[in-house]
């Protein structure tokens, strides 16, 4: 049987909003209390080909220290099972404490020093990524993932 794209992103970002709030503690009662305005961010990487190793790898070194660094938290990172996307595809969900901070966050990783010689370096060979995909995302009140 074959998927849609679509219904594998669709697929993907359940499966994960749903496995990663086992990961989290409290009811829906407390997080809806808490008022939390996090939002969730869902890029979608598509690489040159053959670039995708050097992607990960990126990410692994250097990425999710300096998102981390800059405000952004990691829920979580894949790869599609469909052998094309496979190849050169690379999905990640970070999260933001605040729609206000989404900008900030960003404007602060791209001019950090750190990133800005790893990017280059990363590139020696040429670009790694040909195109990035944002969605915004807020948990639904009765997600664990608040």
């Amino acid at each position: 049987m074959k998927y849609s794209v679509v219904t594998f992103f669709s697929f993907l970002l359940t499966a994960s909003l749903l496995i990663s709030g086992y990961m989290f503690s409290g009811s829906v009662e407390e997080s809806q209390q808490d008022n939390n305005q996090k939002v969730f961010e869902m890029r979608t990487y598509t690489t040159y080909d053959g670039k995708l190793d050097d992607l990960h790898k990126r990410f692994k070194d250097h990425t999710i220290r300096l998102f981390e660094k800059h405000g952004m938290l990691s829920v979580g990172y894949w790869v599609p099972r469909d052998e094309a996307l496979s190849e050169n595809t690379l999905v990640i969900i970070i999260s933001h404490e605040s729609p206000e901070d989404v900008e900030s966050n960003w404007d602060s990783f791209v001019s950090d020093p750190e990133w800005q010689q790893v990017y280059e370096e990363s590139h020696a060979a040429g670009p790694l990524v040909g195109n990035v995909d944002r969605v915004f995302l807020d948990a639904a009140p009765y997600s664990q993932i608040q």
